[in-house]
């Protein structure tokens, strides 16, 4: 009879419903939490840790494997601190005030010169070999358009004349070229350092570099091998680079009528 069988008496859809939205309120608290591994737990402007304002908790620790035999990463609580003892002071005791560079800030990382401290690997592609490499050891790539910039000497913001480009480096998956290798000696002394290729404009007898000055070449962080760039190292290149387009000349922090 209708009234002996459970389901003659229950509301499918009813159900169905309420299971959707169980479902869908138990994805968002997951999704959010997990969302909270990276950057957690916050810090106040002191350094200290900050207390959750939101509705989900900070997750527990989560210890992921990492590929390519680069060890295990445990994540919110082991990760990579943030930089200590950076040369900064606040301008004011009030909450959120801006901080300001006590020292060189070019060479300090510090404001738009700052850089975050990423792994000290290679970024690998999807079959595990470098992302970046130098042109002079791919085989099969070439310059098929645009300016060659090799053999170009560069001239830095100042109008000096700081060296010449010996190579390119190339972001394989990409077919990109993301960096110019710089012989910091119009001469050629085999001091090498590397330029971020969107700080720079080629022409048909020059490369130019606005963001820095003569000075500055030699201070370009260097990297530890020829044939590979670490995350870490590409970083602060692009960091000293960006920084120098405020802090190079005193002037450019000055306003502008």
């Amino acid at each position: 009879m209708l009234g002996n069988n459970f389901f003659g008496n229950f509301d499918l859809a009813s159900a169905a419903i309420w299971m959707f939205w169980i479902f869908f309120a138990l994805l968002v608290y997951y999704l959010q939490t997990e969302n909270m591994r990276e950057g957690y737990p916050l810090q106040d402007d002191d350094g200290n840790e900050a207390s959750n304002p939101g509705v989900f908790p900070v997750p527990t620790d989560k210890t992921f494997l990492l590929p390519h035999g680069r060890g295990e990463l445990t994540v919110p609580s082991g990760q990579r601190g943030d930089r200590e003892n950076l040369a900064l002071e606040r301008t004011s005791v009030a909450a959120g005030s801006p901080y300001v560079p006590t020292g060189d800030a070019m060479v300090d990382g510090v404001g738009p010169a700052a850089w975050a401290p990423r792994s000290d690997h290679p970024e690998l592609d999807a079959h595990g070999h470098n992302k970046i490499q130098p042109l002079s050891i791919l085989k099969g790539f070439n310059v098929s358009a645009g300016i060659d910039p090799r053999g170009k000497v560069v001239v830095a913001g100042d109008g000096e004349v700081v060296g010449r480009i010996t190579d390119m480096w190339v972001d394989v998956p990409e077919q990109m070229v993301r960096f110019l290798t710089i012989d910091v000696n119009p001469e050629g002394s085999g001091k090498l350092r590397l330029i971020p290729v969107n700080f720079t404009k080629i022409k048909q007898d020059r490369v130019v570099v606005r963001s820095i000055y003569e000075k500055h070449f030699d201070g370009i962080p260097t990297i530890k091998n020829t044939d590979n760039l670490t995350l870490l190292e590409e970083e602060k290149i692009m960091a000293y680079f960006g920084g120098g387009t405020l802090y190079a000349d005193p002037k450019r922090s000055e306003p502008v009528v």
